[in-house]
């Protein structure tokens, strides 16, 4: 797929989307190689632009770079926002009481702390990036399991090779620590989410590194 027809089938998707004004976004593509830049309202539109342009047959890589301008003048103050947030979080029954802690600081929120699982951490992300004012968000949320699976790098490839969204011959999968680290090709964006949720399912992991690369 030429660069153009890309930038096009992109183009399309945006403007099918609802949720996104992708009024003063910019494309460009090179080789697969997505750059977004320019500007929207919210974080979630920010998030929701990523998203859609994923679902593209093609993509291969995003280098994101959209600004959040939130409108009018009267902007949500931090401290507002950090109730908001932890109000929200409290509210999500998948994340444990007290595990998460959240800083704001000119609509930039960070959140750290630590929680068993991938999923948690996840939730909590989720849980504020709809909220008004929220500008970006880090998540410095760590995973520090407290079991661990006898045999990780097993459990898996086991998982890999039983899901049918997934090629697991072209995966490698290489274990220290804790920490494990994903190579080889996939076909999609969404196989290689689907792949990563398997390293994070299985007990004892608590770092993902996703060298994957999109054929």
């Amino acid at each position: 797929m030429n660069n153009n027809v890309l930038r096009q089938n992109i183009i399309d998707e945006l403007e099918f989307e609802p949720s996104i004004d992708a009024a003063n976004i910019g494309i460009a593509v090179d080789n697969g190689v997505v750059t977004l830049t320019g500007h929207v309202s919210t974080y979630a539109q920010k998030a929701a632009t990523e998203e859609a342009v994923r679902r593209v047959k093609g993509v291969k890589g995003i280098a994101e770079e959209i600004e959040v301008r939130p409108l009018g003048s009267n902007l949500t103050a931090d401290d507002e926002i950090a109730k908001r947030a932890l109000h929200s979080i409290s509210w999500n029954t998948v994340v444990p009481d007290g595990a998460v802690q959240v800083k704001v600081q000119n609509g930039w929120v960070t959140l750290t702390g630590k929680v068993e699982w991938q999923y948690q951490r996840s939730a909590a992300f989720a849980a504020i990036r709809y909220l008004a004012g929220v500008i970006g968000v880090v998540n410095n949320i760590e995973v520090m399991p407290h079991a661990t699976a006898p045999n990780v790098k097993k459990c898996i490839e086991d998982a890999l090779k039983r899901n049918a969204e997934v090629e697991s011959k072209a995966i490698e999968v290489n274990v220290s620590d804790g920490k494990v680290t994903l190579k080889g090709k996939v076909n999609s964006w969404a196989e290689r989410r689907t792949t990563e949720r398997a390293a994070w399912a299985v007990p004892g992991v608590r770092m993902v590194e996703d060298h994957l690369t999109i054929a």
